[in-house]
């Protein structure tokens, strides 16, 4: 290896490089902090589009959120800085703008059904729920940032890298995929509000558990061969743009589930197990 081989190798990027990725991470903050207008804004006026535009707006962020950190990494800019940052900007986005936007939409506008102690127990509950779910979040984000290679209570195949919980994007994409599926019709439904926190309850959990959830790092967009794959996202990019409203929420909840049926396979597996040897 030459001397100016080795030299341009050592050399650090330039400064611009490093704000490449935080404009990403300021992206996610702007589509965060859209979402929450937005949802303040459909609940003021009772106006479905703004309440679907906040939805958007969080899966925007998802695009944003997945962008900065593998171009980040892509172009060796990492740096403490930009994972404070992004950490900052997960909080309003996936936390702070879904807690919002669920409560808004499906809890505050539960109309009068006969039950007046029921609805009254709804609506208390509901902002209860819906603030467990921001704690979750920021706890999972937490516990992302100090955990060194940790390890899912349900492991996986060996040599893959797994999630330690839901991601706080994932949790907050299935808020958004429901309330777009909707096209940001509220829910007026006592008990449908009360099936709308049971999901909010279950994702704050899973964002909370150690369950394995795929992490989609062993994706390589530097192989030799991205030709599939390139295919592949082409397909997925026009079906979800295509029918959009079925398309994510197919995403979120089926990502959702997928977690769900790794731990149950899991359990079994462990079961059958204990059983065989017992039976020796």
């Amino acid at each position: 290896m030459g001397v100016a081989e080795s030299m341009t190798q050592r050399q650090p990027p330039a400064r611009g490089m490093y704000v490449l990725p935080s404009l990403f991470t300021a992206g996610n903050i702007a589509a965060g902090y859209y979402a929450i207008m937005q949802a303040i804004h459909g609940s003021a006026l009772l106006d479905p589009a703004a309440f679907d535009r906040s939805a958007l707006a969080i899966l925007f962020a998802i695009v944003f959120d997945g962008l900065d950190g593998r171009i980040a990494r892509m172009t060796n800019t990492q740096s403490a800085f930009g994972r404070e940052l992004d950490s900052l900007a997960d909080v309003i986005a996936f936390g702070v703008a879904p807690s919002l936007l669920a409560y808004l939409w499906g809890v505050k506008h539960v109309v009068h059904s006969g039950y007046p102690l029921i609805e009254a127990r709804v609506l208390h509950f509901g902002l209860v729920i819906c603030f467990l779910f921001l704690i979750c979040g920021a706890c999972r984000l937490a516990r992302f940032n100090v955990s060194v290679n940790p390890q899912p209570r349900n492991p996986g195949r060996p040599g893959r890298k797994y999630f330690v919980g839901m991601p706080i994007p994932a949790g907050a994409g299935c808020i958004a995929a429901v309330v777009h599926f909707e096209a940001g019709s509220p829910i007026y439904s006592v008990w449908m509000s009360a099936l709308w926190m049971a999901l909010i309850a279950f994702v704050g959990f899973l964002m909370v558990s150690s369950w394995r959830f795929w992490s989609g790092k062993e994706i390589d967009m530097n192989s030799r061969r991205p030709a599939r794959l390139l295919v592949l996202l082409v397909v997925l990019v026009g079906l979800v743009f295509e029918w959009s409203e079925k398309g994510l929420l197919v995403l979120a909840m089926g990502y959702l589930v997928s977690g769900v049926m790794a731990r149950l396979a899991y359990s079994w597996q462990r079961r059958k197990e204990r059983a065989a040897a017992g039976l020796r």
